[in-house]
């Protein structure tokens, strides 16, 4: 079975990442004048938006696309962070910003959210002409750039669909987006298989790679990959909420930072999404933090991704929950433990990813096979090779824009 656009190969040129704006003038190609394609990229957090730096970046550079940058979700909430601040200072132009979730632990929190930013990121795609709305993976941010997107007639390209990924109620976005997409950009051909056993048209699924992975190959080139047995003492830990209570949350993320502790490793500790459950990790977070001594444990509400991915490529182990110990460490040359099951059935590169229960005791096993884990030379990650933006941008650029894509109908 063949899938469009599969491979990872692309011979395109780089540029580095420009505060310039968008690209609004007219092209002249040799068919005659090409149209400008408007293309919105929605990002609602700090993780979501460090994936897809390098797609802003090609997006930007492309003669015939033009960004509309929409931020809006936790990028707005001082509680985790306000990152809106951090686009600002990469010089990113910002289109429009719609407020979303108000920081509340509550489930009513995440629906009312949902329902303010589809209605906002409508509006927006109405009164800018936006062409393509792109959404990246499985939140109620993307979701609501989907339903907006599709619902005022718009293309809607989805990044990191077919994807599995329990999450709080993850899955159930990622393939309700999938089933509102367009355009699918998926990350591996698996992935891409099973946006096509869900009805979706093969001709409009794309096997790119992981967009996370292009800034890593990056930095890997310019710095090289220490090996693991050479490097700090360092644990990155990067646990998010599944959607329970506070309690829970809490005491997993207290066993993660025991079992840290007991290995005599220094934490360096991210703080969770908005998800439900997201305060009793913050709890556990700042009661580790007081009963720390100086340099063994240090919490950030944010950080800007090249510094994140930095401290993967210095730390001995990643942590936690994180989606990036499945796609990223792997790249960054680290084993992962990855905790409980908020990303069961996601594909793992290879022996590196390390599952375990959330009780201490496991926790406490899978860390200590993670720091004798030692990578073969040569090896790849299943995720990609990097130049993902760059073949984001050529596809949205190129397919064609009509009714066809638009009118969807299942495939089976």
């Amino acid at each position: 079975m063949r899938v469009q656009g599969s491979g990872f190969r692309s011979k395109t040129r780089r540029g580095g990442v420009q505060g310039s704006g968008a690209r609004a003038t007219r092209r002249v190609n040799a068919g005659g004048r090409s149209k400008v394609r408007k293309i919105a990229v929605v990002t609602g957090s700090r993780a979501e938006y460090g994936l897809l730096q390098s797609t802003l970046q090609a997006i930007t550079h492309h003669p015939r696309l033009e960004l509309q940058l929409v931020v809006t979700g936790m990028h707005l909430l001082p509680k985790f962070g306000r990152t809106i601040d951090d686009i600002r200072r990469d010089e990113w132009p910002i289109a429009v910003t719609v407020a979303m979730q108000t920081g509340s632990d509550a489930a009513l929190d995440q629906a009312e959210g949902l329902a303010r930013g589809v209605a906002g990121m409508a509006r927006f795609f109405e009164s800018a002409a936006t062409d393509v709305v792109m959404v990246l993976g499985d939140r109620i941010e993307a979701m609501a750039g989907a339903l907006a997107g599709a619902l005022t007639g718009r293309i809607v390209a989805h990044v990191h669909g077919g994807d599995v990924a329990p999450g709080d109620f993850d899955d159930s976005l990622r393939h309700a987006i999938t089933k509102l997409g367009h355009l699918h950009l998926a990350a591996t051909r698996d992935a891409a298989q099973r946006i096509i056993r869900m009805g979706e048209r093969r001709q409009r699924v794309f096997v790119v790679g992981a967009p996370g992975i292009d800034r890593l190959g990056e930095l890997v080139a310019q710095h090289g990959i220490i090996p693991s047995g050479a490097r700090l003492p360092l644990a990155v830990v990067a646990q998010h909420p599944c959607g329970r209570s506070a309690a829970h949350e809490r005491a997993t993320m207290a066993a993660i930072l025991r079992a840290v502790r007991h290995a005599r490793l220094n934490a360096w500790v991210v703080y969770p999404n908005s998800d439900r459950g997201h305060s009793g990790i913050i709890a556990a977070i700042q009661a580790a933090h007081a009963a720390s001594r100086n340099g063994e444990f240090r919490a950030v509400r944010s950080v800007p991704r090249d510094e994140y991915l930095r401290q993967l490529l210095r730390a001995r182990v990643l942590i936690g929950n994180s989606s990036s110990g499945i796609i990223e460490a792997a790249s960054a040359a680290i084993p992962a433990v990855n905790v409980g099951a908020r990303q069961a059935g996601r594909l793992r590169s290879g022996a590196s990813v390390l599952d375990c229960a959330e009780n201490y005791a496991a926790i406490r096993q899978a860390l200590q096979r993670a720091l004798g884990y030692r990578f073969r030379s040569g090896s790849a990650n299943t995720y990609g090779k990097g130049q993902v933006g760059q073949r984001i941008a050529k596809i949205l650029a190129r397919v064609r824009l009509d009714e066809t894509v638009r009118r969807k109908q299942i495939a089976y």
